[in-house]
């Protein structure tokens, strides 16, 4: 190896003093000639300052300058803007993120939007839409917003499926709105509303149509993955022309669920498992799901765990091999401090540089839920996050 260094070393000083030798008694770098009585050796030791300063230069700049690139100890950013976020989801268009989550009422837009351009600073930029869909409301009279949205793109257009219910039951469904871009500032945006993909019932569906995530396989093979409660965490094929529930596959896989030790109670207090998001990295598809309960401020108990599978359709375990369907899970974030409780309802977001983990914590004084986003390492084929402060 050294005497590789060495070699490449006198080449490249073999080609600049040609270059001298060439140019001699007009060359010159920036304002400075290069006079004909300096020595051969003189001339390499100024080669050696002139690339030892960029050199220092470049690292300089480089260590001035935030990277969005995952160093190799996860920790979580230092975020600043409006962060007043429950059940984050994001994307990235061409150099913006954008974070859609759980929002709106009679006094706000439905599902509030939040733009950065570096992951760390944010600022409002609208909503999804004024009120709900008059479909919405007619099928869940009770509802007053949408939750948990979920954001991808293919086919041309963003594809945002959001939930309808109200508070601990499972009488819910699962909507579909399309855009062609997420610029506002865009002739094309608008969104449009494609109305109801999924539907449960209370007292006839042992399981809970929220807190949607869409999962491509291939230009082929989309999946629908949902669940909160009760049978847990759900998933069907998804038809691509319309971004509905496959009319041809009506297999409703199992993905995930937690042992319930009675009969069903409504609210439920089992069997707590919701906010599905499946990623593929390396040869593997990973199942994050949320543990325990959200919502409850400064009692939040949620924490975010995760398993994987060979197969988008499971069965998916943990890191001891237990089956997530019997209540397996590997632990990814839990609070650690009082400062923030009841890290979850999480999301991942795959860049070049690495992937980050998106999620919300409650205020250990407020109770308010904020935006968190903490670099994720993979460690002999898991994922690991930093600690919240």
């Amino acid at each position: 190896m050294a005497r590789a260094k060495e070699m490449k070393y006198k080449e490249v000083m073999k080609q600049f003093l040609k270059i001298v030798d060439t140019k001699r008694g007009d060359s010159s770098l920036g304002q400075y000639s290069i006079s004909r009585s300096i020595a051969h050796a003189d001339i390499t030791k100024i080669f050696t300052v002139i690339c030892s300063g960029i050199l220092l230069a470049s690292l300089s700049v480089m260590g001035s300058c935030r990277s969005t690139t995952v160093q190799s100890e996860p920790q979580v950013l230092e975020l600043k803007g409006d962060l007043r976020v429950h059940d984050p989801v994001i994307i990235k268009e061409r150099n913006t993120y954008y974070v859609f989550s759980t929002g709106g009422g009679r006094r706000s837009g439905i599902i509030p939007i939040r733009c950065s351009k570096d992951l760390y600073n944010w600022t409002p930029c609208g909503c999804v839409f004024d009120k709900l869909p008059e479909w919405a409301t007619k099928e869940i009279p009770g509802a007053r917003g949408a939750w948990a949205p979920d954001i991808s793109f293919y086919n041309g257009k963003y594809h945002l499926y959001y939930s309808v219910s109200t508070f601990g039951r499972n009488n819910s469904a699962i909507g579909l709105a399309t855009n062609r871009t997420l610029d506002p500032n865009s002739p094309d945006y608008k969104w449009i509303d494609h109305g109801l993909v999924v539907r449960s019932y209370e007292g006839k569906d042992d399981w809970n149509a929220i807190d949607a995530n869409l999962i491509i396989q291939d230009n082929r093979n989309l999946w629908l993955c949902w669940g909160s409660f009760w049978g847990g965490i759900k998933m069907r094929l998804i038809d691509p022309e319309t971004g509905k529930l496959s009319s041809t596959d009506a297999i409703l896989y199992s993905l995930a669920s937690r042992p319930r030790g009675g009969s069903h109670e409504t609210p439920p207090a089992e069997g707590a498992i919701e906010a599905p998001f499946i990623i593929r990295h390396g040869g593997y598809w990973y199942l994050f799901v949320s543990f325990d309960f959200c919502c409850r401020g400064t009692k939040s108990t949620y924490n975010v765990v995760v398993g994987r599978s060979r197969s988008v359709t499971g069965p998916y375990v943990d890191k001891t091999g237990k089956p997530m369907t019997e209540g397996g899970g590997t632990l990814v974030i839990e609070a650690t401090t009082p400062n923030w409780r009841g890290p979850g309802h999480q999301a991942v977001l795959q860049e070049p540089g690495g992937d980050y983990l998106l999620f919300h914590a409650y205020h250990g004084e407020t109770g308010r839920p904020y935006l968190q986003i903490s670099t994720m390492v993979w460690e002999g084929g898991w994922p690991r996050v930093g600690e919240l402060p």
